[in-house]
């Protein structure tokens, strides 16, 4: 009998707990972790419950909201006007959570004012970025709308940030992930660093060719300085030998006449096997009489002297 009755009390025990589970207005819920939920009793403000089980009453009170304390993004899309009247579109994506201060009451916290401060935040705090970007964007020029984007990003992040903060939001950072152009601006601007390659280019090979034909200019330079240096020293040479080989002939007795012709008659010797050796020579010069090679060099005068003068 007691075991009847025991489980008869066990039964009846979840009777209960399946009743008050399925009350309309429900009097247990569990907040999930970075979550908070406002409770209302009466259409009044009571209290924020943060992650657990908690018990609310049925019928008087109410979960108004759940907070999300997680980080969201918002995007969407802006036109705006450069200072050299380029109107570009913009990209933006906005980083926000609700902030995580509490304050000495309830109300004072960022989770209170998110609810009850701004019916939309999302849509208020859009339309503050798009207005703060049409505000700063006309302060720069097209180049400088590229080069310093997370710049004003960064500004416009600042001033919508400190409006945000009195509804309860925290405006982590703003983005602008994307600069489009009008196609007749973008086919302009490409024309144009395409011209100022081809500038690039062009005077990079024009200094290429000066440099080429100023290498060359000193090197022929060059090497017209050591021609004449090995010409004059040949020269010299063959100075200094026809000096000792006349000083050696005088020695032996020969007359200075006699030694000139001797060394004409040598050097036509050593032209005539320098022929022989190669062809190439384009003019011979040859003595009338064979048998008196030793006249060559009168020979050569008296051509010379016959030809006629230009007038």
């Amino acid at each position: 009998m007691g075991a009847f009755i025991g489980l008869l009390s066990f039964l009846l025990f979840i009777v209960v707990v399946l009743v008050i589970l399925g009350l309309p207005g429900g009097l247990i819920y569990v907040v999930q972790q970075q979550t908070f939920v406002i409770i209302e009793r009466l259409g009044k403000f009571n209290r924020i419950t943060g992650p657990g089980l908690h018990v609310k009453i049925p019928y008087f009170e109410r979960m108004a909201k759940r907070v999300d304390m997680r980080t969201n993004q918002v995007s969407f899309r802006i036109d705006a006007k450069t200072k050299d009247n380029v109107t570009v579109t913009m990209d933006i994506a906005a980083q926000y959570h609700v902030n995580q201060s509490w304050g000495q009451i309830p109300q004072e916290s960022g989770v209170y004012r998110s609810y009850y401060m701004l019916v939309d935040p999302v849509a208020q705090m859009s339309s503050y970025l798009i207005d703060a970007l049409r505000s700063s964007v006309p302060s720069y020029t097209l180049d400088e709308v590229f080069e310093k984007k997370d710049s004003i990003a960064s500004d416009v992040n600042a001033t919508v940030s400190a409006l945000m903060i009195s509804y309860g939001y925290d405006l982590v950072g703003t983005l602008i992930t994307s600069i489009a152009l009008p196609k007749d601006v973008e086919q302009s601007m490409n024309r144009i660093n395409s011209a100022q390659r081809e500038q690039i280019a062009a005077q990079s090979l024009a200094e290429a060719e000066r440099i080429k034909i100023v290498t060359e200019a000193k090197a022929s330079a060059e090497a017209m300085e050591q021609a004449g240096r090995g010409i004059a020293a040949q020269r010299k040479a063959i100075a200094d030998g026809i000096a000792d080989s006349l000083e050696v002939i005088k020695q032996s007795g020969v007359s200075a006449n006699e030694a000139n012709q001797l060394f004409l008659f040598t050097q036509w010797t050593d032209m005539m096997n320098e022929f022989a050796k190669t062809g190439k020579a384009s003019t011979v010069v040859l003595p009338s009489d064979f048998t008196q090679t030793s006249s060559m060099f009168e020979q050569m005068l008296a051509a010379g002297s016959a030809l006629p003068k230009e007038k």
